[in-house]
């Protein structure tokens, strides 16, 4: 509603915490979905949609110039959504109390025109797919590049770190911080391009009752046509077929791959929460010098940020069922979607709130690249992550039971609390065959040189860090 004839609104007498928590904490945020998301955005789409459609009828007659378009503006500034509130009270009906209101408006000759040749869905799902056009480009996409690009950042900054791979919650092979980063870079760069892509394809209608164009087969001589001039004022294309309604997949196909971009964003929140754990501590969120991260243990500095962006997911991420379910409406429409389909707001919502939000971890987060390199060279068996490249190598050399022979040693290592380097210097024709191998590829040139290779894990990184490098540097032009 209009701040200027209505009380300001008492936070605290919200209901949705995206009106209260969430307003405050993510004041910028909530400000840019505002235009885009609110009760009061709703009514005003509604009105540029009814408003564009008047400026088509006008212009099929010839009549639109500047004068007329001038006098269409300022009608359209003057619906406060208030008072459409107040005449659906008498009307029952959101859209009938919407035109009533816009008629006063206009000058008395255009009143006429005022959804001449409409349907309530021509109107309310053609601003609805201007709305989430516009809340994609000059909200949400914005957030998710911004983040995008800071997450290339420090991919590329920690693209030589060395880091422990892990599959299973184990130690796997080394791979390096900006590696592990790039993976979300990849992932999420990708569901990012296809959001830009669904949001330009959402598509508006104005064909009448059942999609036929029976109204207005009655008023133009080329109803397509006028449909095309109409959603051309808004910035949309007709929908190739429509019933009383447009086709509910270009939405839904946009709803999905913004829920692909949240289980992306959950994803990395996991992966970053986890390393942040005391007995890894291989990373750190920013952590203010007044904040508090236990009302019992002062000592304690929790990842909450990253907690924070998993449980709006998991708030969020349930809503697909009910996008699917609107994607059904029996015959030409029915009206089993008006109330869940107002929802989407909130998705919409929560989901830049928690882009928001990862973008502040990322832009404050930290790596420790002592302990990096502690955990990568520490394990259950200390260089025991070299164990495949031994495997590899002594395979390389000729031995069938290469993976046996290298498995017992770390079996070994492990009994004898050895380091894998150690071990493996206990095992003379092994490490021979293996140095051999290694001098033919120019690695090493004797048994000792060899050994220290297994002294050093960091040092088998594959092609992490060029991988790393070149994720960062193509998805942040992309962006």
């Amino acid at each position: 509603m209009s701040l200027s004839v209505m009380e300001a609104r008492n936070i605290f007498r919200s209901i949705s915490p995206i009106d209260h928590r969430y307003s405050i904490s993510e004041k910028d945020v909530f400000e840019a979905l505002v235009p885009w998301l609110s009760e009061e955005a709703s009514v005003t789409a509604c009105v540029k949609a009814e408003i564009a459609l008047v400026g088509a009828h006008l212009a099929v007659r010839g009549r639109l110039d500047a004068a007329a378009k001038a006098a269409l503006e300022k009608a359209a500034g003057q619906v406060l959504p208030e008072e459409v509130y107040a005449e659906e009270e008498k009307t029952r009906h959101n859209i009938r109390a919407l035109v009533n209101v816009l008629k006063r408006k206009v000058p008395a000759e255009f009143a006429p025109l005022v959804h001449l040749g409409a349907t309530s869905a021509d109107i309310l799902d053609t601003a609805l797919s201007w709305r989430m056009a516009g809340v994609v480009r000059e909200a949400a996409l914005p957030l998710l590049k911004r983040l995008e690009r800071l997450l290339c950042d420090f991919a590329g900054r920690e693209a030589e770190t060395p880091q422990v791979g892990r599959t299973h919650g184990q130690h796997a092979v080394p791979i390096t911080l900006g590696f592990a980063i790039a993976e979300y870079v990849s992932r999420l760069g990708k569901s990012i391009l296809e959001i830009e892509k669904r949001a330009k394809e959402l598509k508006g209608k104005l064909a009448g009752a059942a999609g036929a164009y029976n109204a207005l087969s009655m008023i133009a001589r080329d109803p397509e046509e006028l449909e095309r001039l109409y959603l051309a004022e808004l910035g949309l294309e007709p929908s190739e077929h429509s019933t009383q309604l447009v086709e509910p997949e270009y939405l839904l196909r946009l709803l999905l791959e913004c829920n692909v971009a949240f289980g992306i964003i959950a994803n990395l929140a996991d992966d970053l929460r986890n390393l942040q754990r005391s007995e890894i501590g291989e990373l750190r969120e920013g952590f203010a010098g007044d904040q508090v991260g236990s009302s019992t243990m002062p000592q304690k500095r929790n990842p909450w940020n990253s907690e924070h962006v998993k449980s709006l997911w998991k708030a969020f991420m349930p809503r697909v069922t009910t996008f699917f379910m609107d994607q059904i409406s029996e015959h030409q429409r029915d009206l089993s979607n008006s109330a869940s389909q107002r929802f989407i707001a909130d998705y919409v919502a929560g989901f830049c709130l928690a882009v928001s939000r990862m973008a502040g971890v990322i832009e404050s987060l930290s790596a420790d690249r002592e302990r990096l390199l502690a955990n990568l060279r520490g394990g259950g068996i200390p260089g025991g992550v070299l164990a495949e490249p031994a495997y590899i190598l002594l395979a390389e050399s000729g031995v069938s039971g290469a993976h046996e022979v290298i498995r017992k040693i770390t079996l070994k290592a492990e009994k004898e609390h050895l380091s894998f380097a150690e071990a493996l210097a206990g095992e003379p024709e092994v490490l021979g065959r293996i140095s051999g191998k290694m001098a033919e590829l120019g690695l090493a040139a004797s048994p000792q040189e060899a050994l220290s290779f297994f002294e050093k894990p960091e040092r088998y990184s594959g092609l992490a860090a060029k991988k790393a490098k070149s994720l960062a540097q193509k998805y942040k032009k992309l962006m």
